[in-house]
């Protein structure tokens, strides 16, 4: 065969860097036209490693090799046991909606603080907040949400601009406070510590939603048919509905103390959520049905997130032999500017990127090329603080980039045109019948996304919120 195709000298002198630029600009085409990022990443990474082998090797080894090379890289890496825990994060949210623990949030929030302006859209930001500290999808949350909390503000005479919005933009609290699956994501990527990570999300989650709270509040004050107040309820009332929410508690805190006291590896704390929220749905009469629909919803989510790091693992492992991210992180280091405007410009493609990809797809394509860049920036992996860009060291820039770049992708599920949580929230809206288009959504979720540039602010500017849990393990 070689000697019929002699692709050593049909490519002699062709430079696979370029190449890899070329084939990355194609993969931005492919999946900006609507190729699933799974399969552009697979394809792309497949063709650069032929390309590269076929160069050494000649048409006959070069194809076997890239044969076997696509094949072991994602078996190999999708084994790990980090990743495990992907699965059990995300059954702990399905299992928690399908048992209707996720109303009891609702309905203590709503008793609690329902008597501000746009009570109703506090309640919900504060009780998906809740839920995604037992879920692990920011999609689930939204689906839910839109079922629960968008009919009783309509009710009370809600804008549907507003309340729409307000659900896609809380569901996307789910990517930051743990358990996150697109932090565990991210840290089997770039290979930081998990539990670090998670630890990680839960102060910025908790600041996003007060800002996010603090945004509705606002806005139903300035336009006070945008959310009438909802009162009339005694603190009796509110008391009792307390024991409601106490499954959501119990799952949080064995999550999480298990995590900091080093009891339980993330793995082992997210598979002891899941059996928790499990005896608690059957206790409260979970049906046959409705476990199945958590377990098949669950499945399908994960099957979605594997195929895309199968993809992704390809695409990574051609860059790597192509010598980008290297190449690209000398580059940013030896730019002739102050760090954080480097910085910026990075998260300002995050956001450009975002209205034409869904979060994860964007953080595993983009993620071996940003992260060693923004690395370098710092100074380089084993930087200390002292000698740091930043201002911190190799560590604490990994984690804290981290929730940077996870909150850059949350901006991804509210903007157009293809922002998945508005997508979701106006399908839940048509199939029950409320109207509500997606336009609707976008409009309503417009303001959210200056909540979350406004978030992204503070969390550059004082990395301490990031950082302070993970430095206590």
């Amino acid at each position: 065969m070689d000697s019929l195709i002699d692709m050593k000298a049909l490519l002699d002198g062709v430079d696979i860097f370029n190449v890899s630029l070329w084939l990355s600009g194609l993969l931005l085409v492919l999946v900006i036209i609507g190729v699933r990022v799974a399969f552009a990443t697979a394809f792309i990474g497949f063709v650069g490693l032929c390309l590269f082998f076929m160069q050494k090797q000649g048409f006959d080894k070069g194809l076997v090799t890239a044969m076997k090379l696509a094949g072991q890289v994602p078996h190999s890496k999708s084994t790990q046991y980090s990743l495990s825990l992907i699965p059990t994060f995300i059954l702990i949210g399905y299992l928690a909606y399908y048992a209707g623990l996720t109303r009891y949030l609702f309905e203590a929030a709503k008793r609690w603080v329902g008597w501000v302006p746009g009570g109703l859209g506090v309640a919900t930001v504060f009780s998906t907040a809740g839920f995604a500290a037992v879920s692990g999808a920011s999609v689930a949350t939204s689906a839910v949400f839109a079922r629960i909390a968008i009919p009783e503000m309509l009710k009370e005479g809600y804008d549907k601009r507003f309340a729409a919005g307000v659900v896609a933009a809380g569901g996307t609290l789910a990517s930051l406070i743990p358990p996150s699956a697109i932090l565990v994501i991210y840290a089997i990527i770039v290979e930081q510590s998990v539990g670090k990570l998670l630890l990680a999300g839960f102060l910025p989650g908790a600041v996003s939603a007060v800002i996010y709270a603090a945004l509705v509040i606002g806005l139903a004050t300035w336009r006070k048919d945008l959310g009438p107040p909802v009162g009339g309820f005694t603190w009796a009332e509110r008391f009792q509905s307390l024991p409601g929410t106490l499954p959501i508690i119990l799952v949080v805190a064995i999550i999480v103390y298990s995590i900091y006291f080093g009891w339980a590896t993330p793995t082992e704390a997210g598979a002891l959520g899941a059996f928790v929220v499990l005896v608690m749905a059957l206790w409260q009469g979970m049906k046959w049905g409705q476990m199945r629909g958590a377990l098949m919803e669950a499945a399908k989510l994960t099957v979605m997130i594997f195929t895309m790091i199968w993809g992704v693992l390809i695409y990574v492992r051609f860059l790597g032999f192509a010598q980008l991210p290297s190449a690209f992180a000398d580059w940013i280091g030896g730019l002739d500017q102050p760090a954080y405007v480097t910085l910026l410009i990075i998260l300002g493609a995050y956001v450009v990127l975002g209205m034409f990809m869904d979060a994860i797809g964007m953080l595993i394509l983009t993620l071996p090329i940003t992260f060693p860049a923004v690395m370098a920036l710092n100074g380089g992996a084993n930087v200390t603080a002292d000698a740091s860009a930043l201002g911190m060291s190799g560590d604490q820039c990994a984690i804290w980039f981290g929730i940077i770049v996870v909150k850059m992708a949350e901006l991804c599920l509210i903007t157009p045109p293809i922002g998945l949580n508005c997508f979701v929230v106006a399908g839940v809206a048509q199939d029950a019948r409320m109207p509500i288009s997606v336009q609707d959504v976008f409009r309503g979720a417009t303001p959210f996304f200056i909540a979350d540039v406004v978030t992204v602010a503070v969390l550059i500017a004082f990395p301490g919120i990031v950082l302070w849990l993970p430095s206590l393990l």
